[in-house]
């Protein structure tokens, strides 16, 4: 797990290792351990899972998948 910007702030670190199955099971972990304010900031979050971009949090993940949570940005 890498976090950026608000998701950052909100979990309190810039790296975690989790093992999860499925990127659902991955923020049900994160949500246990980082508490509400991580719960809110994920609902408007994507996710990056080894580069690709998604949404999908029935995604499975593979042994070692690299999840980069990305908060929206303002700017361009």
């Amino acid at each position: 797990m890498r976090y950026f910007a608000g998701a950052r702030a909100a979990s309190g670190v810039d790296t975690e290792t989790r093992e999860a199955g499925s990127l659902d099971e991955l923020v049900g972990q994160l949500v246990d351990a980082h508490g509400e304010r991580l719960e809110r900031v994920l609902t408007a979050c994507s996710f990056l899972v080894d580069g690709t971009t998604t949404r999908n949090r029935s995604l499975v993940l593979s042994p070692g998948a690299v999840v980069d949570v990305l908060p929206p940005f303002a700017g361009g």
